[in-house]
């Protein structure tokens, strides 16, 4: 049954028991009035007969006159009907009035009373008859000589309809509240203990439920008893029961995600530090050692790019089944990302651990991957490190994981390698580097220095390149000395992050709208390409216009990304942004990036300039490489102008820009113009 039909059920059977009450008491009150009202109105009226008798019998009257005055009163009160009786004294003494013998003989009531002397009250359905004892006084002996105070001188018998009978206000009122009052504590007993056990008693239930979940955090937990005379409590238990179920099926998942990479099912790069930490703390109280493997799919980007991510993925659950079936039960394999995976062997020796790299690689050279664009075969490069010869900390053996990743990369893939004492000094090294870095952005010392890009014409300044620079206490440290760095630990974009924002800054206090900043982008930063769609909003909340900003390009950068790039320079030029290659001529490539990329500066190779005033070829070079930028329609800067020879002869070519030491240092504030 459902809450409405509860209602209306209840309410049909509160008003069903109000109507069965208000009968019962309807017959209380009638019986209550014939007996208390009806009787005191009969005992008043008696009184009156008896003292209208009394003064006729004072007067003298005789027996004639008495029974005319009870005749006038018969018809002044027709619906009453009076009879007076003399008792037996009376009788003895003044004689027995006609028929009233043979009345008194056939009348058990009226013997009663003219023996007890007590009243009665003898209700029917249409009379009402009242027997009213007539008891001698005082005042009664000087006529009633044989009677003594206290006797029965007779009765008075009057008779009238029910319907005459008057009700008092106040007993009607009385009757009214009170048993209004008691209809409705009935009514209110029956809607709480029906509320209460239809409806407060589960809610009460699934509240207390709810409380044990949310302090105990135990969604196994559920109703027990879903079943409730009301549908929609029932159907609320029922489905808070399929809610938190579905909510442990979340939970449960979700735990796995924390846990588990979703697409490989090995443990994500989180749990497998866990792991490591915890075998680093094992062996170190058990004095083990223990080794980790890191392997890196050298041909996945081929595959990825050729195939698709779709083929992609389907390599990667494959070589996550290789790896479990390569390793024990007790070994830990994850996935760190991409196309990285590690493997964390407890209690095994450099030696066992070498064996187990070099089984997996092997295993994966021999295999082919049934693929749905046909077979393939997956090679890796495998670094082994070991503890503690290679690391005593997590941050320590991370380092050398990467080194001797790093290592066997560049020894030719499809090999392992393994990290020896040289090695080793130039993990410190790399941690100490790390160290640096990390310390330079946590402190805010990595800040941005300005070099002037000059018209050589005019020695007006265009704009100024923002070159990353590191405050140290007694130095400045220039980008060439740890931009490489910063790249290899995954710093780069980050160290980007913080040179686009101190630039912006500057260049919003110069006030100056035609005011032109050029910004380096490593090739991390031009990965995330969200962020850099974003710019033009980051620009503007500075103040600045999107042609203020002028993105350098190098080789490095654009070929790992080059399609990725050539849409995103595409999308950001329409919506304001300048773009430069930079370095242009130091690459093979770099003239098929003309082809490829719509740009708007091409930024000389420095070496090329540098010696243009004593080296022939070097003024070649310069001069087609201005040559062909102006037929492209772009324009073209000089980098590393240290003289003025240098100047002239890139005033006779033409080149439109020049920058160098030769028109200042860079510096860490920019000019107001």
């Amino acid at each position: 049954m459902s809450i409405g039909q509860i209602v209306l059920l209840l309410s049909v059977t509160v008003t069903v028991i109000a109507i069965v009450i208000v009968i019962n008491l309807s017959h209380v009150v009638h019986d209550k009035a014939i007996s208390d009202l009806a009787r005191e109105e009969a005992r008043q009226t008696s009184r009156l007969i008896f003292q209208s008798l009394y003064s006729a019998m004072k007067k003298g009257w005789d027996k004639k006159e008495i029974e005319e005055t009870i005749d006038r009163l018969d018809n002044t009160l027709p619906d009453l009907s009076i009879h007076v009786f003399r008792g037996y004294i009376v009788n003895k003494q003044f004689g027995t009035l006609p028929g009233q013998a043979e009345t008194v003989a056939n009348d058990p009531a009226l013997q009663k009373v003219l023996k007890s002397g007590e009243e009665a009250l003898i209700p029917t359905k249409q009379n009402i008859r009242f027997l009213f004892p007539l008891k001698a006084e005082q005042e009664c002996l000087s006529c009633h000589t044989e009677a003594k105070v206290g006797d029965v001188n007779g009765v008075i018998d009057i008779s009238y309809p029910i319907n005459n009978l008057k009700i008092s206000l106040q007993f009607v009122t009385n009757s009214v509240i009170l048993y209004f009052g008691i209809v409705i504590v009935v009514i209110f007993a029956l809607m709480y203990f029906q509320l209460k056990f239809m409806i407060a008693r589960p809610i009460n239930s699934l509240t207390k439920l709810i409380s044990e979940i949310v302090y105990n955090t135990d969604l196994s937990k559920r109703i027990n008893n879903t079943d409730s005379p009301i549908s929609e409590v029932s159907h609320l238990s029922q489905y808070f029961n399929k809610l938190l179920h579905t909510v442990q099926e979340y939970h449960n998942q979700l735990q796995e995600f924390a846990v588990k990479d979703p697409l490989s099912g090995l443990y994500n790069r989180r749990k497998f530090d866990e792991f490591l930490t915890h075998e680093i703390n094992r062996a170190k109280r058990a004095k083990n050692s223990f080794c980790v493997i890191i392997l890196d799919l050298d041909n996945f980007k081929h595959i990825n790019d050729s195939y698709g991510h779709p083929v992609g993925d389907l390599v990667l659950k494959e070589v996550a089944s290789i790896l479990q079936q390569a390793s024990r039960r007790t070994d830990i394999v994850a996935r760190l990302g991409g196309d990285e995976f590690a493997l964390l062997l407890p209690e095994t020796n450099n030696e066992a651990g070498l064996d187990v790299a070099e089984k997996i690689r092997k295993i994966l050279e021999e295999t082919s991957l049934n693929l749905p664009v046909g077979r393939a075969k997956v090679l890796a490069s495998l670094g082994l490190v070991s503890y503690p010869a290679n690391g005593d900390t997590i941050h320590d053996i991370a380092i050398s994981m990467d080194v001797a990743m790093y290592k066997a990369k560049r020894l030719g893939k499809n090999r392992v390698s393994t990290i020896d004492d040289h090695d080793n000094k130039e993990a410190r090294r790399s941690v100490k580097r790390a160290n640096f870095l990390q310390s330079a952005l946590d402190e805010d010392r990595v800040e941005p220095f300005f070099q002037p890009i000059i018209n050589p014409a005019t020695g007006d300044i265009f704009a100024y390149e923002a070159l990353a620079r590191i405050r140290t206490e007694d130095a400045v440290i220039t980008a060439g000395e740890f931009i490489e760095y910063a790249e290899e630990f995954g710093m780069a974009h980050m160290i980007d992050e913080r040179i686009f924002q101190k630039g912006f800054e500057a260049l919003q206090k110069t006030g100056n709208p035609n005011a032109r900043l050029f910004l380096n982008v490593s090739s991390k930063t031009f990965s995330d390409e969200e962020r850099l769609r974003r710019l033009p909003e980051t620009l503007e909340s500075f103040g600045l216009k999107p042609d203020q900003i002028v993105l350098e390009i190098t080789e490095r950068e654009a070929l790992p990304h080059l399609n990725q790039i050539i849409r995103l320079v595409d999308d950001l030029r329409e919506r304001g942004l300048k773009f430069a290659l930079d370095d242009f001529g130091s690459g093979f490539s770099s003239f098929m990036y003309l082809k490829y990329f719509t740009i708007d500066f091409v930024k000389i190779e420095g070496s090329f300039v540098r010696h243009m005033a004593t080296d022939a070829k070097d003024r070649i070079m310069v001069e087609h490489i201005h040559s062909m930028a102006e037929k492209f329609g772009l324009r073209t800067i000089a980098e590393f102008v240290e003289d003025e020879a240098t100047v002239q002869l890139l005033c006779d070519i033409g080149i439109n820009f020049a920058q160098g030491f030769h028109y200042g240092m860079p510096q860490d504030l920019l000019e107001k113009e």
